[in-house]
């Protein structure tokens, strides 16, 4: 099982993860470039793109899922009628973001409005939900290398064009734009032919109405959830933008974010890997199973986020050639290890999903994400900036370990999680790095090694003998 979860994990995180580190190889080229405004028009885009995402699919993520393991013999015509549904919503949604984006288009880049706008739209112009169908058929066929090999090439061709738009021609924030746009286009393009042509699931428009009707009541419910997201993780921008924070600074801000998102990506190649695993347990009714995977990637995780905190110092120090970006590091320890929630959070939300009890979610990622907004529209304005990154650990820590605590989740589990104990572990590792970060490399790296020894004994451990029922 271990073996599994990590394998394909390791396939998803390589696919995620190889263009995320060419891109961090490719910062000492490009921020010779690029200015705090270069950053900050794209910190705001990118986080005004998110703002809307959320409904880009209408959360149908939960019900593509449940199709393919509770209709095992005929997911491909109820995906088909998906498919079909969610075309024409595409175009709905490509003006309702090219409407979103002219509205929070900085003064900066007020000449280039239109070409951003069309660059952000044309994916799903053109493809629609095609990638997204792509995905969770390989995913869940666990075929992880499916996606791992198109996340690789294509982010890879977004990372050279990077290099060669701003470095070469320097285009500025416009080299992110394009590269993405390119990218994305060509990913949707490389699921488009085996969906359509080889595996037959072509889209139905003439769907069926009352079919679509009943699953919007199930995943309406969802949007809030997934619209957290942006609240967790984008809408900082968009805050201090409207608190008449400096691009400047909103650029220093998205650069100490840069490794949190790092984290991030790595969290959902998580998800992906032990979705599956997860489903299956729970279809199964192997409820220790399933605590084993969640325990095993919770301490991975904790150590993952403690070390590349307490190198932060000199990972801002190689990779970001501009001094006053590269002294964000202190930022950048809270954010990374806010999300070190990341597996806890799958525990428990990965149940309440097969369960199809979307409204309780609202309790967990929604309250999380207007409590961090809410946090940030009253403090920024006395505190700055640097703020964002406190609100951000503490409505992550609140959406990684409230749901335990639900009677939803608690009526249907009958084995006890630990969230107190992991959650109070989480506290003492941000603490500690705080601090660790400054100590000498000699014995920052006495430290990272003690606690490699201590995750690989507790690893043997639990995965030695059962864990005992609570």
């Amino acid at each position: 099982m271990l073996k599994k979860i990590f394998s394909h994990t390791l396939i998803y995180g390589l696919g995620e993860q190889v263009p995320k580190i060419a891109a961090l190889l490719s910062l000492p080229i490009i921020t010779k470039y690029l200015t705090e405004i270069d950053f900050g028009v794209y910190g705001i885009i990118t986080a005004t793109v998110a703002s809307v995402s959320a409904v880009s699919n209408l959360g149908f993520n939960i019900i593509i899922a449940n199709v393919f393991y509770k209709h095992t013999h005929h997911y491909k015509i109820i995906w088909r009628q998906l498919y079909g549904f969610l075309i024409l919503w595409n175009f709905i949604y490509s003006i309702i973001l090219g409407f979103v984006i002219y509205l929070f288009i900085p003064v900066e880049a007020s000449e280039d409005t239109w070409l951003i706008i069309i660059l952000n739209v044309l994916p799903f112009i053109l493809f629609g939900p095609t990638a997204l169908f792509g995905q969770n058929y390989y995913q869940h066929k666990q075929q992880p290398k499916q996606i791992a090999v198109r996340s690789v090439i294509f982010g890879l061709i977004s990372v050279a064009l990077n290099i060669v738009l701003i470095a070469h021609y320097n285009f500025g924030y416009l080299g992110w734009f394009i590269a993405i746009a390119v990218s994305s286009i060509c990913n949707n393009l490389s699921f488009w032919i085996p969906l359509n042509l080889k595996l037959g699931i072509t889209p139905i428009l003439l769907f069926k109405r009352r079919f679509i009707k009943n699953s919007l009541k199930i995943t309406l419910p969802i949007i809030p959830h997934f619209y957290s997201n942006y609240l967790l993780n984008s809408s900082d921008q968009m805050v201090m933008k409207l608190s008449a924070v400096s691009t400047d600074d909103i650029g220093k801000y998205n650069v100490s974010y840069m490794f949190g998102n790092f984290i991030q990506q790595i969290g959902v190649a998580c998800g992906k890997a032990i979705g599956p695993m997860l489903y299956s347990c729970y279809r199964k009714k192997d409820e220790i199973q399933g605590r084993k995977i969640i325990f095993n990637l919770q301490a991975v995780f904790l150590v993952l986020t403690f070390t590349v905190s307490i190198w932060l110092k000199e990972t801002f120090q190689i990779l970001i050639k501009n001094d006053s970006l590269s002294n964000m590091y202190g930022l950048g320890i809270l954010i990374v290890m806010s999300y070190s929630y990341r597996p806890m959070y799958l525990g428990a939300n990965n149940r309440l999903f097969y369960l199809e009890k979307t409204k309780v979610l609202l309790k967990i990622s929604l309250v999380a994400g207007l409590a961090n907004v809410v946090m940030n529209i009253i403090l920024i304005p006395y505190y700055g900036y640097k703020v964002a990154a406190i609100t951000t650990y503490v409505a992550l820590m609140y959406m990684g370990y409230v749901g335990y605590f639900l009677k939803d989740f608690r009526n249907n589990n009958s084995l006890s999680y630990f969230p107190i104990h992991w959650f109070i572990l989480t506290i003492i590792l941000t603490v500690s790095a705080i601090f660790i970060v400054n100590f000498n490399l000699y014995l920052k790296a006495i430290i990272n090694f003690a606690i490699f020894i201590i995750l690989i004994f507790y690893l043997k451990k639990i995965n030695r003998a059962s864990l005992n029922v609570q």
